[in-house]
């Protein structure tokens, strides 16, 4: 009788342990798939294409919305034009920008001794680049320099896109484990793992934004100018303008001299001292 009592006790034992292991094994269930465990702290989760990889077996991130990315070109350009009249010049070159449909982004003038010259600093419709261009090479002025670049960022935009529709389905795998956290601290590591794909998620959607804007509108930097008649004031070629230079630098060399020699004035107080003394000596011996 005594044993019997004794392995019914040890069978409901072993019933109530299975029990609380498949309440806390159905808990956690859903934080093993994502949540990488270790001793002290959660580990910064890995990078998407990895998660999808390695902790989400047999499902596969595919990139189908970045398959159509259309060709991503960059254009750039710098124009250097000689104009008769700057005023005039700049007339045109206003209504050249706004039949093209671009805008000023900024506007530098500077006037020097030898010429006067305006930076312009445009931002040009893509389809409009080429055509405003040679606009600006007929009727402005003289095209003393012109250069064109076109940079081809199709693959970073591309893999850009993919890594970010990653971190966006990783987000929401994250969310969801957020609602069936089963501790306070699974919470706040999963939130914090939250606040990270989000920061990251933000500088992505930032870089797409400014390769967007980059592509849609191409920069073209403008200078126009206009070179000066040289006069007696401005011109330091003539002889009258070498000669006076030559009075002035002679001038400039014997004050130079005579401020030299006054810098030495201790030595000609103590050597005559010096010498007198040592005459004197002689004298005595």
């Amino acid at each position: 009788m005594m044993l019997k009592k004794t392995i019914f006790s040890l069978f409901l034992l072993v019933f109530l342990n299975c029990t609380k292991t498949d309440k806390y094994s159905t808990v956690n269930a859903s934080l093993i798939d994502v949540i990488p465990e270790s001793p002290s702290k959660m580990e910064t989760p890995p990078p998407p294409m990895e998660v999808a990889k390695n902790e989400v077996p047999g499902e596969v991130i595919s990139p189908k919305k970045t398959d159509t990315i259309s060709k991503k070109i960059i254009k750039n350009g710098d124009m250097e034009i000689a104009v008769p009249n700057l005023l005039d010049a700049k007339k045109k070159v206003s209504e050249i920008i706004k039949n093209n449909k671009a805008y000023l982004q900024s506007e530098t003038f500077r006037n020097s001794d030898r010429s006067e010259n305006i930076n312009l600093v445009i931002r040009v419709p893509h389809q409009n680049f080429d055509a405003i261009i040679n606009s600006f090479s007929d009727g402005i002025g003289a095209v003393e320099a012109k250069t064109v670049k076109a940079e081809d960022v199709t693959e970073e935009y591309t893999d850009v896109s993919i890594k970010l529709e990653n971190k966006r389905i990783y987000l929401e795998k994250y969310r969801e484990m957020l609602k069936n956290a089963a501790s306070t601290k699974d919470m706040l590591e999963i939130q914090e793992n939250i606040r990270a794909l989000e920061d990251e998620i933000d500088v992505a959607e930032g870089r797409l934004r400014f390769i967007d804007d980059r592509v849609n509108y191409s920069t073209l930097e403008l200078l126009l100018f206009k070179e000066k008649a040289r006069t007696s004031a401005t011109s330091k070629i003539g002889f009258g303008s070498r000669f006076g230079d030559s009075i002035a630098e002679g001038w400039n060399s014997f004050v130079s001299f005579l401020l030299g020699l006054i810098s030495f004035w201790p030595f000609f107080i103590i050597i005559p001292l010096l010498i007198f003394a040592w005459k004197k000596w002689r004298r005595k011996k």
